[in-house]
């Protein structure tokens, strides 16, 4: 498989970026002492005058919690993890916040946790929050609220909810710097055949290269199977990605200045902030198992999803929830369910006609409205 590199146009496109987010790994943060905080905080104060605009998104609160703790390793036990990330976020903070002071850049603390952004009106509220800071010369960093959620600590990490908050922001461009250079067809580390992938346009193959072990340290949980999913998140959005080394030297300026550093993943179409809310910020509740010609009727003809389409119905929700939409050959969408779980158990199959007669009223015709969709691919959008 030939691995192209960035064109001059394409690497042109990152260069004119004007609001960028970074994340930061907690495995680089924690390798790279006091002195990365200060490096990365330099370069950005160079980068931004006059008119950029940086959010960083950054771990490590749990890891200097460790330290704070005198704990010897990352804890198992979710209440020691969530003590961990509250005795590690003020140092965290405070390793900003001096880094910036010496750029003459003041800093805001937001810690955000999934319900922030899966609920549409706090969502709203943090966009502006952060419009507002960006608007007034402050570097917002942002980190999950660890000492109160539980999905990151078991099966996240902060890859995911930099992509949001790419997102969230409007973003030019999400630079995440870890401690590898990039994406591999193996993991580096145990396959001296791999080889490194400087430009990915297209999804689908590359993702069997980003196994989760690729990456891991003791410190975090993400590997490279995040970092790609966060991509391809992005790319539904129109923002480009770079996964970079963040101890390369100058990382930021080099990557900013439109050199080929690290791998580049290029959006395809953009899709709209609320279609892109409900497809990739909002967590399923539920399943709607669909028939071939739904499966059409959605992804070839740009049509909503008919009762008539459905044949099985999975998990308790209510109106207005979030629910994926699978085909006979795998998930196709998501989108906000016109009816409650129970309703549709009783309509799947039926025409439309038949909603009053059977549950006695009629919100919509449709189980779930074509504004209410979102495809998880956009070649007919």
């Amino acid at each position: 498989m030939k691995h192209y590199q960035p064109t001059e146009a394409q690497r042109e496109r990152v260069s004119r970026s004007k609001r960028i987010v970074v994340k930061i790994g907690s495995a680089l943060l924690a390798k790279g002492g006091t002195a990365i905080f200060s490096q990365l905080a330099g370069q950005i104060a160079a980068w931004m005058p006059p008119e950029k605009e940086c959010v960083i998104v950054s771990s490590g609160a749990i890891a200097f919690g460790i330290d704070v703790m005198g704990l010897k390793k990352r804890p198992t036990q979710v209440s020691l993890l969530q003590a961990a990330a509250a005795a590690g976020q003020p140092r965290l903070q405070q390793h900003w916040s001096k880094a910036f002071a010496r750029q003459n850049i003041h800093v805001a603390e937001v810690l955000l946790t999934h319900a922030d952004l899966a609920n549409r009106e706090r969502f709203l509220n943090a966009r502006h929050a952060l419009a507002a800071l960006i608007a007034h010369g402050v570097v917002p960093i942002i980190n999950e609220n660890d000492s109160v959620s539980t999905d990151e600590i078991r099966v996240g990490d902060n890859d995911s909810l930099s992509a949001q908050v790419a997102s969230l922001v409007n973003a030019d461009l999400l630079i995440l710097l870890t401690t590898v250079d990039g994406l591999y067809t193996a993991n580096p580390d145990k396959d001296p055949t791999a080889t490194h992938i400087p430009l990915v346009t297209h999804f689908g193959v590359i993702e069997d290269f980003a196994t989760s072990e690729s990456g891991i340290s003791g410190l975090g949980v993400g590997g490279m199977h995040t970092k790609v999913q966060a991509a391809k998140t992005c790319s539904k959005r129109g923002i480009a990605v770079v996964i970079a080394d963040g101890r390369t030297p100058q990382v930021l300026k080099k990557i900013l200045a439109g050199k080929t550093v690290g791998t580049l993943f290029l959006p395809s179409i953009r899709v709209a902030s609320r279609k892109h809310w409900i497809g990739f910020t909002l967590k399923p509740t539920g399943v709607l198992r669909v028939d071939a010609g739904a499966t059409d009727a959605l992804v070839r003809r740009g049509r909503s999803l008919l009762a008539s389409g459905i044949t099985h119905v999975e998990g308790k929700f209510d109106r207005g929830a979030m629910v994926e939409i699978v085909g006979p050959s795998g998930p196709i969408a998501r989108g906000l369910a016109a009816y409650a779980a129970h309703e549709l158990t009783q309509l799947m199959g039926k025409n439309s006609k038949d909603i009053a007669r059977i549950l006695g009223y009629v919100s919509i015709p449709e189980a779930v409205h074509r504004d209410d969709l979102t495809l998880l691919e956009y070649h007919h959008e």
